[in-house]
Order: structure tokens, then C-alpha cells, then sequence
């Protein structure tokens, strides 16, 4: 299998956005509890530790991908943006792709349930919930993003429990799996609105109304308003400094006028720069959380 079609199979980029959120949520939990889980942030037993979360979330995250792949394999050839995919494309049939996502699922599970059982049960609890409630709903009503909104903010919640050697969900590990979660309703429903003519081509209904009108663009824009608070929550809640509120409150406003301009506009390239806002917003916060915790 070449690279490239490997790399449309997991879907690189949002699987390393994964790994990357999981990764803040480890090093935030090792410090969290004191430096004296897996040792501290310089021991080596930590970062072996890190390197088993980043592989075995890479390997978690691609399977569940991959099985996505192989039950939407009949739709991913009516879109434009998937049909170059390898399996919609004839270049793997759906037997490997199969096989090949239950290699990685299973490898990924027993790296991650090394760590800790929970971890390992919330690592499974994610492909099933993406793969077979996620994917399906799709199709059926825009419930489908909020059902895909719990498995797209669990690396947050993964990355912290796996930090600690006996798994524990706290209310940082909470606030963390919060901020993701709440993000993912903006982050979805601008990528709807910009793929909307691709999306309805597989019969997709991802977007609040299932179209493009101001109804939709105003619950996009409540979600952003919505997330203001929850990004402070660390601060207000004595888990982070006045660094990150500030960052925090900053990135919030320019989401929130994102927001508010497709909202009056209604027009795609609105959505466009909301959607490239999320992508920003995201690991800004994150990483100054991440900052912000270890300086205090």
C-alpha cells in the first residue's frame, strides 16, 4: 500500500489532531497529580508511557477511521472528497480494510489498556461509539453530531486517565473532555456548511436544520457563545492562571465573531473562515493550558 492512500485510509490529520490532544491531556494529568504517577515530567518511565498513549492512540484512532471507511465505502464514492479514498477508489477492498482496522484496533487497545484499564475500555468505547452509532446516524438525523461529539472529545478525556497509573477522572480530566466537547458543534457545523453540496450527494444531514439557513447558523453561533465559558473554566475553578483566561477569552471572541459573520452573511466562505478558525482554536487553548498548569 502506497503512503498516500494510508494516509487517506486513517485519515492523517485528524488522527494526529487526536493524538495531539490526548498527548496535552497526559503531560497536563502527570503534573496534575504532582509528578509522582508515572513519575515525573523528566523520567524516563513517563515518557515511555507517552510514547505507548501516542502510538496507541494513532493506532485506535486509524482503526476507528478505518471502519468507518469500510461501512461508508458505497457513499464515499459519491462524493468529491472522498471518492479518491483507497476502498471507494478500488485500490483495497473492504476485506482488508476490515482486517487491517481490527490489527490496529486491537494493537492500539492493548497499548493503551497497558497503561491502565480504563483507558483501555474508553479507547474501545470510542471506535464502537464512532464507528457504529456515529457513522450510521449520519444519514438519519443531525443528532449525529452531537453522538459524534462525545468520541471526538474523549482523547482529551484518554490522554488525562492514562496519565495516572490506576486511571482517575477528576474535574480537570472533565473540564478538559468539556472544552473539546463543546468545541466539536462549531468545528462540525462549519465543516457541514462549507461540504453541504458534497454531504447531500451521500444523503448526509449533519447540519442543525439539515441546510444551510439562519436557523442553522444561529445554533452554530450559540455554540460558539456556549464555549466561552467552558474554555474559562479552568481558571475560574483555580486549575489555571490569568495566562490562559486571557488566551482563552481571546480566542473565544474571534470564534464567537466567526460565528456572528456567517450568521449575517449566511454565505460559504463565512463558514470557510470558521471552520479554519476551529482548527486554530483547539490547540491554542489547549497548549496554553498545558503551559499554563506546568508554570504554576
Amino acid at each position: 500500500m502506497k503512503w498516500s492512500d494510508f494516509s487517506k485510509l486513517i485519515k492523517m490529520r485528524l488522527t494526529l489532531l487526536v493524538v495531539f490532544s490526548a498527548s496535552i491531556s497526559f503531560i497536563i494529568a502527570v503534573k496534575a497529580n504532582g509528578g509522582n504517577t508515572w513519575g515525573s515530567l523528566y523520567s524516563t518511565t513517563m515518557w515511555i508511557n507517552w510514547v505507548k498513549l501516542v502510538v496507541g492512540g494513532f493506532l485506535v484512532t486509524s482503526a476507528a477511521n478505518c471502519f468507518n471507511e469500510v461501512i461508508e465505502v458505497d457513499l464515499d464514492r459519491l462524493m468529491k472528497r472522498t471518492m479518491d479514498r483507497p476502498m471507494p477508489a478500488g485500490r483495497m477492498t473492504t476485506g482488508q480494510g476490515l482486517v487491517l482496522g481490527l490489527g490496529m484496533g486491537m494493537a492500539g487497545t492493548y497499548l493503551l489498556g497497558s497503561l491502565n484499564i480504563l483507558t483501555g475500555l474508553l479507547s474501545v468505547f470510542s471506535i464502537i461509539l464512532y464507528a457504529f452509532a456515529y457513522t450510521p446516524l449520519k444519514r438519519k438525523s443531525p443528532i449525529a453530531v452531537f453522538v459524534g461529539a462525545i468520541p471526538g472529545a474523549l482523547p482529551a478525556l484518554i490522554g488525562y486517565v492514562a496519565g495516572q497509573p490506576h486511571g482517575r477522572i477528576d474535574e480537570i480530566a472533565l473540564i478538559l473532555f468539556a472544552i473539546q466537547f463543546v468545541w466539536q458543534f462549531p468545528h462540525f457545523w462549519a465543516i457541514a456548511w462549507v461540504l453541504d453540496d458534497d454531504y447531500k450527494l451521500a444523503g448526509f444531514r449533519l447540519l442543525p436544520t439539515g441546510k444551510r439557513d439562519r436557523t442553522s447558523a444561529i445554533i452554530a453561533f450559540a455554540a460558539t457563545l456556549i464555549l466561552l465559558p467552558v474554555s474559562l473554566l479552568p481558571y475560574l475553578n483555580h486549575n489555571a492562571g490569568i495566562i490562559l483566561a486571557i488566551v482563552s477569552l481571546v480566542m473565544s471572541l474571534i470564534f464567537i465573531y466567526q460565528a456572528f459573520n456567517l450568521m449575517r452573511t449566511l454565505e460559504i466562505s463565512s463558514a470557510r473562515k470558521l471552520m479554519f478558525g476551529s482548527f486554530y482554536y483547539l490547540p491554542v487553548v489547549q497548549l496554553m493550558f498545558l503551559f499554563d498548569f506546568i508554570g504554576k
